[in-house]
């Protein structure tokens, strides 16, 4: 059974995880440093960390990978193949020559397209058709390395929870056909075409918020959708900031920039048409449906946003 060692951070990486532990020998599990969390400023393990303790994996947090010690403590595993998925550090050149094999990475998008932070966000964002994983060499570059292979899934009107959940999956399905194929000495990677990268930066304060005069209303749900379950778009409305999770299309007319509203339904007029809201969040108060929030929200008919 080959050795290997696993770097990652968050839940998208859990799944690869398991399913590295299942085929490999996971001597040792790379993560974060535990992180102060919440109201109470708790300190909380990752995600990944929880899962490696789980089936007894060593686990190793490094303020960073590239110190000497690291470096040491990686050598020392004589693994065959590392396997990075999210885990947000860049890995340094000395890192990237340990392993006797390979060094791969669990990227969430089509590449060439969207190298960097936020792929799925953005391919939601863009309104693609389709998005995916690939499975890729890892190089000194940002995302840049050949691709041993990809799996895609249409995006249709999937929000990004459920790109997440799809995708991670895919990526657990990619190591598994990976490591057959190093056993069989069969891997093969394709270059990728560097002139038809794109990046996909960091979400902002002004990527979650919407304005509903700026956007048309398929631009208005696309945002809502590229930020569902989490972090979830920001929305002024009566002077109050919402978190918005969910919504629908509509043919209610609707002026840009104003709402109309009944007992149960509530819409928001965009440039080119209206959006009609179903789950929303007030500051400090849980997720609910639009209904719960009209009961309580005491709105007139129609009105300015």
């Amino acid at each position: 059974m080959m050795k290997a060692v696993f770097f990652g951070t968050p839940d998208f990486a859990v799944p690869t995880l398991k399913a590295l532990n299942d085929i490999c020998d996971v001597s040792l599990v790379v993560t974060r440093e535990d992180k102060k969390k919440g109201r109470g400023k708790k300190l909380l393990p990752t995600l990944v960390k929880v899962e490696a303790e789980s089936m007894g994996i060593e686990v190793f947090q490094p303020h960073s990978c590239n110190t000497e010690e690291a470096l040491e403590k990686l050598k020392a595993q004589e693994a065959d193949l590392f396997v990075v998925v999210a885990y947000g550090q860049i890995l340094s050149e000395a890192v990237l020559a340990i392993p006797k094999k390979h060094i791969v990475n669990v990227h969430s998008s089509l590449l060439p397209k969207y190298r960097g932070a936020a792929p799925m966000q953005w391919a939601i964002l863009n309104g693609d058709e389709e998005t995916g994983v690939s499975l890729m060499q890892v190089e000194a570059g940002l995302d840049s390395g050949p691709v041993y292979a990809m799996k895609k899934t249409p995006i249709g009107d999937k929000n990004f929870g459920d790109i997440h959940d799809e995708l991670a999956n895919f990526g657990a399905d990619l190591i598994r056909e990976f490591v057959r194929d190093m056993e069989n000495d069969a891997v093969k990677f394709t270059e990728q075409d560097h002139e038809k990268a794109t990046y996909a930066s960091k979400i902002d304060e002004e990527l979650l918020t919407l304005k509903a005069e700026e956007l048309t209303a398929h631009e208005f749900l696309q945002k809502i959708r590229a930020f569902s379950p989490a972090p979830g778009s920001r929305f002024l409305f009566r002077g109050e900031h919402l978190k918005i999770y969910d919504g629908e299309l509509s043919d209610e007319k609707v002026p840009a920039g104003r709402f109309k509203a009944t007992k149960k339904q509530l819409w928001i007029g965009t440039k080119d048409g209206s959006v009609l809201l179903k789950e929303i969040q007030r500051p400090g108060k849980k997720r609910m449906d639009v209904v719960s929030y009209l009961a309580g929200a005491h709105l007139d008919e129609e009105g300015e946003v």
